[in-house]
């Protein structure tokens, strides 16, 4: 007898299995399967579609009549570090922009700062807070970037963090060492880069992927370049913050350097998303950062798609530039926004992010994979994007067994 069977759901959202990220046209392809059942055995998907009556279980979950999907994934956050960044929105309603703040002492080098005062213990308890609102919001795939220490003792204490996250929550975690993250005040950026290449070597032990932040004011495409090329030798995958503010050549250096992903890409050229159609390289793209720091002009998700690419979505959830937890928001802003129809961002928050992650076995409800399951209260799945700024997760399963049940008012 199987252990699980979840019922009653109104329609249930089947992204596509796929060795590769779902590009151009097929991101606009989802399998919706109405009055459906999902069975789960030993915390594995058994079964995921039509109503039958095939399947026995010994404990019955039921949808009431709501939809139900993959848990989401979520492939770029910032998740550990010390203290918040509050008092920068006054400047940026003055209109000082982020590189200035960042010239000034603030921004990264502020969280520096604080990250490097926090303990451990503080650190761990503050990003759970964080990763216990992700999981609410209908995430059990969660990617953690480094990036606050700058220096050997601070950026492995956050990648310690991030990997006792793993361990404290039931949850799949990816981690990335993004040492070249900022300039220290008072050293020279290639000096630097070098500290971060040697750095490379003890990160390796807890780091699945290595990240650099490419742009105006920090690393050049060729600092960033030979920071890639040495993490590729020494055995890991590479990321990349590219073309965020200034089209500098990020996302073609991220294809030629055979990135798993690049991150941001609001200024990516022409030439660059031309290029990414014929890469496995996926552009996760970050529209709730845009929105915070109040800037016009989103990433061209219209364009990277139409012309054959693949795109993923992420909240880039860290202190300054974009301070949220909730995926859903971001699906919204995409709609909105980045002009994505409602099945694109589906694909882009569940087999693309999963992808951008090297984690093909997140985002889907295959036979086999893990029961990692949202049911939602919305009529259907176009209704959650259009909704915008609540939490329509109702309950969120992990491994097949109850993980979040939305609290209910009594009176």
């Amino acid at each position: 007898m199987n252990d699980v069977m979840i019922k009653n759901i109104k329609s249930l959202i089947l992204p596509k299995k796929s060795d590769k990220p779902l590009k151009g046209k097929e991101m606009d392809e989802l399998k919706i399967v109405d009055d459906a059942v999902i069975v789960v055995k030993d915390g594995k998907v058994v079964y995921a579609g039509e109503k039958t009556d095939e399947y026995e279980a010994s404990e019955v979950i039921d949808a009431e009549g709501k939809i139900a999907s993959p848990a989401l994934v979520e492939p770029h956050t910032h998740v550990v570090h010390g203290g918040s960044r509050e008092h920068e929105m006054s400047l940026k309603r003055q209109g000082v922009d982020y590189l200035k703040i960042l010239e000034q002492g603030g921004g990264i080098l502020n969280t520096v700062e604080q990250t490097r005062k926090a303990a451990f213990d503080e650190l761990l308890e503050k990003a759970s807070v964080n990763i216990t609102r992700m999981i609410q919001h209908g995430v059990l795939t969660v990617e953690s970037k480094s990036g606050y220490g700058l220096d050997k003792e601070n950026e492995l204490k956050q990648l310690k963090v991030s990997k006792a996250l793993e361990e404290k929550f039931p949850i799949t975690m990816r981690h990335t060492y993004l040492g070249p993250h900022a300039i220290p005040k008072g050293r020279e950026a290639g000096e630097f880069m070098e500290e971060m290449i040697e750095l490379l070597d003890d990160a390796k032990e807890y780091a699945d992927f290595a990240d650099v932040f490419t742009e105006t004011g920090v690393f050049s495409v060729e600092e960033s370049r030979k920071y890639m090329e040495a993490a590729r030798e020494k055995g890991f995958r590479v990321k990349i913050h590219a073309d965020e503010i200034d089209p500098l050549g990020g996302l073609e250096l991220a294809i030629e350097q055979k990135a798993v992903s690049a991150d941001h890409l609001v200024a990516a050229s022409e030439e660059g998303k031309k290029q990414l159609a014929d890469s496995d390289t996926v552009a996760v793209l970050l529209p709730g950062t845009t929105f915070y720091l109040g800037k016009n002009e989103f990433a061209d998700a219209r364009g990277m798609i139409e012309g054959g690419g693949a795109v993923s979505l992420a909240t880039d959830y860290n202190p300054g530039s974009c301070v949220t937890d909730n995926l859903q928001m971001i699906m919204a802003i995409a709609a909105l926004k980045l002009k994505m129809t409602p099945n694109e961002i589906w694909n882009a928050v569940t087999v693309n992010a999963a992808h951008a992650i090297d984690a093909a076995d997140r985002g889907t409800l295959e036979a086999g994979d893990d029961a990692n399951i949202v049911i939602w209260d919305a009529p259907n799945h176009e209704y959650i994007p259009y909704h915008y700024g609540v939490n329509h997760a109702y309950k969120v399963i992990a491994d097949g067994k109850l993980l979040y049940e939305r609290p209910g008012l009594k009176f």
